[in-house]
């Protein structure tokens, strides 16, 4: 039987329950509730949908009065199956908030998730091995990337294109950041992911020794005199791939291309040397990662 959801109708901001969508920073948000009450903000009744079936925890939700009833059956499902949990549903005027977010009403349904833990790095890999079973693996390493546009269209592209999991360094910045999971559409509750490290320092010695350890092949993107063409087919012949991208304008730096164990570019045409991060990933999965319809396993619950 399906429980009532908790609505809560207002028509100011002002008030500290909505301090997540209105008044904290993203550092707050992530650095001052962590770890027990760390949280992010999912925008769009897609992405919204997505964190849910991911297994995700929401602490509340806030959306214009007119995505109140499609929203409605997610809503009772989430009441349902949590219903200790005592979840708020803040429903405002459409113009509320359209001020609020500063996009037209597409954009008028939000709601507040706690950060699921992320697992070390050889644990991660590991259990990217044992889901395998026995096929090729394929994973991303992403490296001091700082906008969150790029962030968000590389984990659309590898959810897309069959990449089993994701790793970002220390320096990269947050894939559960607003605009990078907007960006995303929601795909990084579906790709796996963890940091690789949290200090500056662990990377990329640290965390090339944990891929190795792993045994996987680390495949840097760089222009390099023996860089390897990315369609040389002895490519596909490598069981587990870690490639590595750079960030936008610099590229990957030198030691990490040093500690690769091979360099990796994309043929290009008309005197262009380099594409855009995000445009480059959506390429070298599409080459690298074995294609299928169904290709990446969305798991409803993965964070549950």
């Amino acid at each position: 039987m399906a429980v009532s959801p908790q609505i809560i109708r207002i028509d100011t901001l002002v008030d500290e329950r909505l301090d997540a969508y209105c008044r904290l920073t993203e550092r707050e948000l992530r650095s001052v509730l962590e770890p027990e009450k760390g949280i992010f903000i999912a925008e769009s009744a897609k992405v919204i949908e997505r964190a849910v079936a991911a297994g995700l925890e929401p602490v509340s939700f806030l959306m214009g009065e007119r995505w109140l009833d499609q929203l409605m059956p997610l809503l009772e499902r989430v009441t349902t199956e949590r219903p200790e949990a005592d979840i708020p549903v803040f429903v405002a005027p459409m113009e509320l908030m359209e001020r609020l977010t500063g996009f037209t009403v597409t954009r008028g349904a939000l709601a507040a998730f706690r950060r699921p833990v992320l697992a070390p790095a050889p644990a991660f890999l590991a259990g990217l091995v044992e889901r395998a079973e026995g096929r090729p693996v394929r994973v991303c390493v992403l490296e001091g990337i700082v906008d969150h546009t790029n962030v968000g269209a590389i984990f659309r592209s590898a959810a897309a294109l069959n990449v089993d999991g994701i790793l970002v360094s220390p320096t990269c910045c947050d894939p559960l950041y607003r605009r990078a999971v907007r960006v995303s559409m929601g795909t990084v509750f579906q790709v796996p992911w963890t940091r690789i490290g949290s200090e500056a320092r662990v990377w990329p010695h640290d965390g090339l020794a944990d891929l190795h350890e792993a045994g996987f092949t680390c495949a840097a993107m760089a222009l390099a005199d023996d860089s390897r063409s990315l369609d040389d087919p002895a490519l596909h012949d490598i069981e587990r791939l870690a490639l590595f991208m750079g960030t936008e304008g610099a590229g990957l730096q030198a030691k990490t291309i040093h500690g690769a164990d091979l360099t990796i570019r994309i043929p290009m045409a008309h005197g262009v040397d380099s594409l855009n991060v995000a445009a480059a990933s959506a390429v070298a999965f599409w080459q690298l990662c074995p294609h299928a319809d169904n290709g990446y396993h969305y798991r409803p619950g993965m964070f549950a």
